[in-house]
């Protein structure tokens, strides 16, 4: 990964936690890393853990930043936070998994930010 991408994740991770402590979430963790693969936030709000996914796009001329998950890294997401939830102490038990969307302008401005809640399925959890 290019130094580019990772100051442009870096900076769309910022602006994701911003945003979520602004509407009433606390940040458990940033960065996961298991294994199976990475989780950019660990958040929670009342009784629910959420982990977050930040994507980050400049433009959207290869998609948007939420087509971007793909079903591997989907799998990879659903793994990871698996893995935190079995490991971590004081962990509620509704959980769900969002994608923090973000797209800038050729400046660095934020266009857009989409948050969707529920983005990804855990097929195990049902």
């Amino acid at each position: 990964m290019t130094r580019a991408r990772r100051d442009l994740g870096a900076f769309g991770e910022r602006v994701a936690a911003a945003h979520l402590e602004a509407t009433g979430y606390r940040i458990r963790e940033r960065n996961f890393r298991t294994r199976e693969g990475e989780i950019d936030i660990i958040a929670e709000r009342g009784e629910t853990l959420v982990f977050v996914e930040v994507r980050t796009r400049r433009g959207d001329a290869l998609g948007t930043a939420a087509e971007s998950v793909t079903a591997s890294k989907a799998a990879r997401i659903i793994a990871t936070a698996q893995a935190y939830a079995q490991a971590a102490e004081n962990c509620p038990a509704d959980q769900r998994i969002d994608v923090i969307a973000l797209s800038l302008a050729a400046d660095g401005r934020v266009l857009s930010l989409e948050h969707i809640e529920g983005a990804i399925d855990d097929p195990g959890s049902g």
